[in-house]
């Protein structure tokens, strides 16, 4: 693992690095995807929700030729590597309009990760993938702009506390910025106090006062028209 200089006022020991890549995701990672939204329904204890298939993810979110990112489903891939992680023209995104952001962490503990092989990431080189966001355009027609909503936003259990989903909100959010939309916005579930704690450390608001509705299943094809 790759070791840097320890903070001031601990000179007798090393920090151990994991060094970061946000980039978009492809075909090539729904293997990925799938346990990763998979494990994300465990976390929120709704497996009976779940049915989506690699078939589906592939089909309805990777569409050819590909839609400019955050104009349409839009999904970012986290990726870790103990070494620094070499900008290459075959993993530059930005002819599709985002470009990969690159980072380091400082661990305090050295972190085990005991599916690293599972989730190796298609790309190569060691890394290894921790996790993702899936988000969408939406529109606020009080504020007459556009929006992007964070359907989904997920670390896997090793990296969690690190700072990961923060870097990928942030992603987002300077993407939002970038293309003059009026607000990111996404849900919690009441009982995960940590996430709304961490939301609320961001400066995001939660609102109470909103309430989901939604329509699936047998309900929502009642309204097929023949």
């Amino acid at each position: 693992m790759t070791t840097v200089p320890a903070a001031a006022g601990d000179p007798s020991k090393e920090q151990a690095v994991v060094f970061t890549r946000i980039r978009l995701a492809d075909r090539f990672d729904v293997p990925n995807i799938h346990r990763l939204i998979h494990q994300m329904a465990e976390f929120e204890l709704l497996t009976n929700l779940f049915s989506a298939t690699e078939s589906s993810l592939t089909s309805t979110l990777f569409p050819s030729p590909p839609l400019p990112p955050f104009r349409s489903f839009t999904i970012l891939i986290l990726e870790l590597s103990h070494s620094p992680i070499p900008k290459s023209a075959d993993d530059d995104d930005s002819n599709l309009g985002f470009r990969p952001i690159l980072g380091r962490i400082v661990l305090k503990s050295t972190v085990v990760d005991p599916e690293s092989s599972t989730f190796a990431s298609p790309r190569g080189n060691g890394l290894v993938v921790a996790g993702f966001l899936l988000c969408f355009p939406n529109y606020s027609s009080f504020m007459g702009l556009p929006g992007i909503y964070v359907e989904d936003i997920f670390v896997r259990e090793a990296w969690r506390r690190l700072g990961m989903g923060k870097m990928m909100l942030a992603a987002v959010a300077g993407e939002a910025a970038r293309l003059g939309c009026g607000r990111v916005e996404w849900c919690v579930l009441d009982w995960n106090e940590n996430a709304i704690a961490f939301y609320n450390g961001m400066g995001a608001e939660v609102l109470p006062q909103w309430r989901i509705c939604r329509l699936t299943g047998e309900e929502l094809s009642k309204f097929a028209v023949d």
